[in-house]
C-alpha cells in the first residue's frame, strides 16, 4: 500500500494565542445545521499549530494541515498565512 500520496486534512482559522515559543493556537468555525430543528449553528473548535519561524500574530487568518505529533497537544502545521493583521 503507498501511503506517500495521502492528502492531508486542513483548516482555516483565526490566531487566538502565540505566547508560545513555535506554536499558535487557532480558533475554526464551521456552521452546521442542527439534526432536528434545522436552525444553523456554529460550533467552533481550536487546535495547537507548530509555526516555526514564528510568523503568525493574535487576530491573523491562517492555513494549518495535518502532521505527526510534535507533542502533546500539538498535531498541526502552519501551511500559510492567508491574511495579516494592521
Amino acid at each position: 500500500m503507498d501511503t506517500t500520496n495521502k492528502i492531508k486534512k486542513t483548516r482555516v482559522g483565526i490566531v487566538i494565542s502565540d505566547k508560545m515559543t513555535n506554536s499558535i493556537v487557532v480558533n475554526t468555525v464551521r456552521r452546521v445545521r442542527h439534526k432536528m430543528y434545522g436552525k444553523m449553528i456554529s460550533l467552533d473548535k481550536k487546535y495547537m499549530a507548530d509555526d516555526p519561524q514564528n510568523e503568525c500574530n493574535i487576530g491573523d487568518k491562517v492555513l494549518i494541515e495535518e502532521c505527526r505529533p510534535m507533542s502533546k497537544n500539538k498535531r498541526w502545521r502552519l501551511r500559510q498565512v492567508i491574511e495579516k493583521t494592521a
